[in-house]
């Protein structure tokens, strides 16, 4: 009953298409989880699964402790897709009053509910502007709304700043913050790396169909660190130290860099290089960021051309 999201080889196929092949995750109640993988990795297929919005081919999975497509636990769950649109003729604050009612909000709150999340989004000035006013962006900002009407258990969000600015980047991560904050698991989807590095508790890259790996930010980057070191080696053993130390190793304006180690073992190749002979003048610790990791094991997995189609 921890786990907000639990899935067992969960699968889907379209005629000969295999749309998501395997997937195998869990997802605690109060996180935020982002899912991560390329174009074609089966992201956009697992997340209707998860919705109710289609049908497992094959495996099991459980969302609030429900089977799939259970209409209770429907009414607890927030989304925003990647893409969508409002009638141009609506007002932001009629767009909202239509999803309260879809969403079961009773008539008595919707006015105040209605408030507080255009007052979440920073949308309280335009209430009453028809959405064909609307830029790209603020259009984003009402469908985030949207999904956060009647303080869902969780909230899954496809790509919710791919078109907001850098202001509009931070507001959607402080509102993800103020989720997570209060207990609201929280499901983001997304290919801006930066972003799910910043709000994301954990994070799934998923490829072919089926999760790869799975860690918390710093367990994914930090066997993935590099270092580099400027010395003065008089007796030339220093390649050899740091070749065995790294996966691979590079020499530039007087500076070695050390690719591929643990953070934890720079102390230990450090004394390594002294107790060697070596002269030591200046180590500085370089991390390894979520997209290194990312493209890492895209370079160790299946070609593009082979990997499986998503579905639209």
């Amino acid at each position: 009953m921890d786990d907000a999201i639990a899935t067992v080889e969960l699968a889907k196929r379209y005629g000969s298409i295999v749309a998501l092949r395997g997937l195998t995750m869990r997802v605690g109640r109060g996180e935020a989880f982002g899912f991560l993988g390329p174009n074609g990795a089966g992201k956009t297929t697992a997340v209707k699964l998860l919705l109710g919005l289609a049908f497992p081919t094959s495996g099991e999975a459980r969302v609030l402790g429900a089977p799939l497509g259970d209409l209770a636990v429907r009414r607890r769950i927030g989304y925003l897709p990647e893409l969508f649109r409002y009638q141009d003729w609506l007002t932001a604050r009629e767009v909202l009053g239509l999803h309260c009612s879809l969403a079961g909000v009773p008539q008595a709150e919707r006015r105040a509910e209605i408030d507080r999340t255009l007052h979440v989004v920073g949308l309280e000035a335009r209430a009453s502007s028809r959405v064909g006013t609307f830029s790209k962006g603020m259009q984003q900002r009402l469908g985030l709304a949207v999904a956060l009407l009647g303080s869902p258990e969780i909230v899954f969000l496809d790509e919710p700043t791919s078109a907001l600015d850098p202001v509009g980047r931070h507001d959607v991560r402080r509102i993800i913050e103020t989720l997570r904050a209060r207990g609201t698991t929280v499901f983001l989807n997304s290919h801006l790396l930066t972003e799910v590095e910043r709000v994301c508790d954990r994070v799934a890259f998923v490829d072919a169909g089926a999760v790869v790996e799975t860690g918390t930010i710093a367990d994914l980057t930090r066997a993935f660190a590099s270092v580099r070191l400027r010395l003065q080696d008089d007796a030339g053993v220093a390649p050899a130290l740091l070749q065995r130390a790294g996966r691979s190793l590079r020499l530039a304006d007087g500076w070695h860099t050390v690719d591929g180690l643990v953070e934890d073992d720079v102390p230990q190749l450090v004394a390594s290089l002294v107790t060697a002979g070596v002269r030591v003048y200046a180590v500085e610790p370089q991390h390894a960021s979520l997209e290194d990791r990312f493209l890492e094991l895209l370079s160790t997995g299946e070609p593009a051309d082979d990997r499986i189609a998503d579905s639209a």
